[in-house]
C-alpha cells in the first residue's frame, strides 16, 4: 500500500515540501495530495506592490506540479482530525464535504492578518496579506482623489513596505505610518539612517512611539487621544495563523502555532511536520523563528528531508536554521538591506539604495522560481520506502 502524503497549503512552504517530497521519494511507494483553496501561487512577499497598482505574473498551480506526481486538490479545509489522521475539505461551489486520509501530515496553512482586538479594524481596515485584500486595497486607493489620507498601521517589515510602495505609486496622496516604537528600531543605526532618508523624501508623515486604538471609516484614533484623518487605513501590525489547529488535540505555542521539534515534526503527534508561519520552532541562540519566508523555506526543506530519511530508513539530517539578512523593499527604487546575525539581530553592515532594491528583487524571483520549479536543482535519485517495523524497533526508529 502506498504511503499517503498530504500537504496542507501551497504557499512557498507548502509548495517547496511537496516538490522536495516528490524528488526524494520514489512515485510507486507514495501519494503526495496538496490541497489549496485557490488554483494560483501567490506571491505574499509582493502583495504590497498588487495593492499599490502593479500586477504580477500569474502562476497556476497546476502548471507548477505538472509532471512532478504530486496531486493538486483545489478545496478548502474545514477540519482536521490528527487522531484519526484525517482531513475535511470542501469543494469550491459543492455543498459536500470529503475526508482524505493520510499517513504523513504536512501542515502548512500559514497566517492571515491580525486585527489585534482593534475597535473597528474588521470594518474599516484593509489587509495586504492575502490577495484578495491587496485587490481590495488597489481599489479603494485608485478611488482616492489627491491629497486625500491614508494611514499605514504598524513599523514592521511590511508596514515599511506598503507605505513606501503607496508613497512610491501615487506621490498626490497624504501617506502616513504609525509606529509603536521608533522608526526602524530593529534595524543597525546605518540602516535606521537610510530608512528615514527614504520615508522623508517619499513625504510620509511617521508617528514614532504611538498605538492606534481605534479604527473609523475616515480617521484612526491613537492612544494619546489624537485623530489622525484616514480614508484608507492598512493594517499590518503583525498575523494570525489559521484556526484549523486550535480545534485539534496538536500540542500548541500560545499564538496557536504547532510545537515541532528540529526536524518540523509535532511534539504530540509524530505523523504531523508543520511548517512556515504555522508553527513555532526554536531557531540559533534558543530564540524563536520568526514569521517570514526567510524562516519558512528552510523549515520545509527540513520538513521534507525528514519525513523522506524516516521513510527510507536513511540518517535523518539536521541542518540549522540561521538568518543572513532582513531585506526591506522601499519602493521600486530603493531597498535596504539589514545584514544579521545568525539569531537574527542587525550588524553594522547594510546595503542600500537601487543595489538594495536589485537585491531584494533577486531574492524574491528566486523564492517565486524555487516554487515554480519545486523539483529542481536537487538529486535525481529517488529512494524506495521501507516497510514499517513494529514494536521496540519502530519505537525506537522513531525516536530519531
Amino acid at each position: 500500500m502506498q504511503h499517503r502524503i498530504v500537504v496542507l497549503g501551497a504557499g512557498y512552504t507548502g509548495a517547496v515540501a511537496a516538490g522536495r517530497l516528490a524528488r526524494r521519494l520514489h512515485r510507486e511507494d507514495v501519494t503526495i495530495t496538496v490541497v489549496n483553496p485557490g488554483p494560483d501561487f501567490v506571491e505574499r512577499v509582493r502583495l504590497h506592490q498588487v495593492a499599490a497598482g502593479q500586477d504580477l505574473r500569474p502562476r497556476p498551480l497546476g502548471e507548477v506540479f505538472a509532471g512532478t506526481g504530486v496531486e493538486l486538490r483545489l478545496a478548502k479545509v474545514t477540519a482536521l482530525d490528527v487522531d484519526r489522521k484525517t482531513v475535511t475539505v470542501a469543494t469550491a461551489g459543492s455543498p459536500e464535504r470529503e475526508e482524505l486520509e493520510y499517513d504523513t501530515l504536512v501542515y502548512a496553512l500559514g497566517s492571515g492578518w491580525d486585527g489585534g482586538g482593534v475597535p473597528g479594524t474588521a470594518e474599516h481596515a484593509h489587509e495586504v496579506s492575502s490577495r484578495p485584500g491587496a485587490l481590495r486595497l488597489r481599489a479603494r486607493l485608485a478611488a482616492l482623489a489627491a491629497g486625500r489620507p491614508v494611514v499605514v498601521v504598524g513599523g514592521g517589515l511590511t508596514g515599511l513596505e506598503a507605505a513606501t510602495e503607496i508613497a512610491e505609486a501615487r506621490p498626490d496622496l497624504d501617506v502616513a505610518l504609525v509606529a509603536r516604537g521608533a522608526l526602524g528600531d530593529w534595524l543597525s543605526e546605518k540602516g535606521r539612517a537610510h530608512l528615514r532618508k527614504v520615508v522623508d523624501g517619499l513625504g510620509i508623515t511617521v508617528h514614532e512611539h504611538t498605538r492606534v486604538t481605534a479604527v473609523e471609516a475616515d480617521a484612526v484614533t491613537t492612544d494619546d487621544g489624537r485623530t489622525v484623518p484616514a480614508e484608507a487605513t492598512v493594517w499590518t501590525t503583525g498575523f494570525a495563523v489559521h484556526p484549523i489547529a486550535q480545534a485539534t488535540t496538536l500540542e500548541l505555542a500560545d499564538r496557536g502555532r504547532i510545537v515541532v521539534d528540529a526536524t518540523m515534526r509535532s511534539v504530540s503527534h509524530p505523523d504531523v511536520y508543520a511548517v512556515g508561519d504555522a508553527a513555532t520552532a526554536t531557531g540559533p541562540g534558543g530564540r524563536p523563528l520568526r514569521m517570514s519566508c526567510a524562516s519558512g523555506v528552510p523549515m520545509a526543506w527540513q520538513a521534507a528531508d525528514a519525513i523522506a530519511a524516516r521513510l527510507t530508513g536513511t540518517k535523518v539530517p539536521r541542518v540549522a536554521i540561521r538568518y543572513f539578512q532582513q531585506c526591506v523593499s522601499l519602493g521600486r527604487g530603493q531597498g535596504l538591506i539589514q545584514f544579521t546575525t545568525a539569531d537574527d539581530r542587525a550588524k553594522d553592515r547594510v546595503l542600500t539604495g537601487r543595489a538594495a532594491a536589485r537585491y531584494k528583487e533577486l531574492i524574491c524571483r528566486g523564492a517565486a522560481w524555487g516554487v515554480a520549479n519545486p523539483t529542481a536543482g536537487m538529486p535525481s535519485r529517488r529512494r524506495r520506502v521501507v516497510r514499517r517495523e513494529t514494536g521496540s524497533r519502530a519505537r525506537a526508529r522513531a525516536a530519531v
